[in-house]
């Protein structure tokens, strides 16, 4: 009960129109850790309560209702005030998220459209002189993780390959002990990335 009331004081991650996908993994995760993701994600209808009630068809009843709009607060309270002037209208969770979805996900085409803006920023990245390994992997992986959440993929081995062939000179010699050790076409990220960081 201690943990449950401390995870509630988390504030919701808030949307602003922007990184729709992103937003909606952290509402997920945050409506499903308070035990709400049932009551926006299944819009399931609240029975009247018959006349001679049990006190737990009426706890039910009760749980239930709160669920709803407990799970429509939270929608609420992640959302900028311009986008929660397009959904206080709306009456239920289920029907806030449906809308946010349709208005921010995209069709097929849109997000098709996307996938490629970030193909293509990821096939222009190049390491900078000044950056570290974690800073050009961190530009990389970022780049990946927002074309999965879009549906496409991104795998680890393109992402050895793009590093591989795109770091400066002075990491020739590492490059060269793993092609003489290792079959580049096996090798894992984390295992690039440790023999990499550790020449710095």
């Amino acid at each position: 009960m201690e943990a449950e009331a401390s995870f509630s004081t988390i504030s919701p991650p808030v949307f602003d129109g922007d990184n729709y996908q992103i937003w909606t993994v952290h509402m997920e995760t945050y409506l499903d850790a308070l035990d709400l993701w049932e009551a926006l994600n299944v819009d399931y209808e609240i029975p009247v309560l018959p006349a001679n009630s049990t006190m737990a068809q009426i706890k039910v009843h009760k749980e239930k209702k709160t669920k709803k709009s407990k799970a429509k607060a939270c929608l609420f309270a992640a959302v900028s005030a311009t986008i929660f002037s397009r959904i206080m209208s709306l009456q239920t969770a289920k029907e806030i998220w449906d809308y946010l979805k349709s208005e921010y996900e995209g069709d097929e085409r849109i997000r098709g459209m996307q996938v490629l803006n970030l193909i293509r920023d990821f096939e222009m990245q190049k390491m900078k002189k000044t950056e570290t390994i974690k800073e050009y992997a961190d530009i990389l992986l970022g780049i990946a993780n927002r074309v999965r959440l879009l549906g496409s993929s991104l795998t680890d081995l393109r992402i050895v390959e793009k590093i591989l062939v795109t770091l400066p000179e002075r990491f020739e010699a590492t490059i060269t002990t793993f092609e003489n050790m290792k079959d580049l076409t096996r090798i894992t990220l984390a295992e690039l990335l440790n023999a990499l960081q550790a020449q710095e």
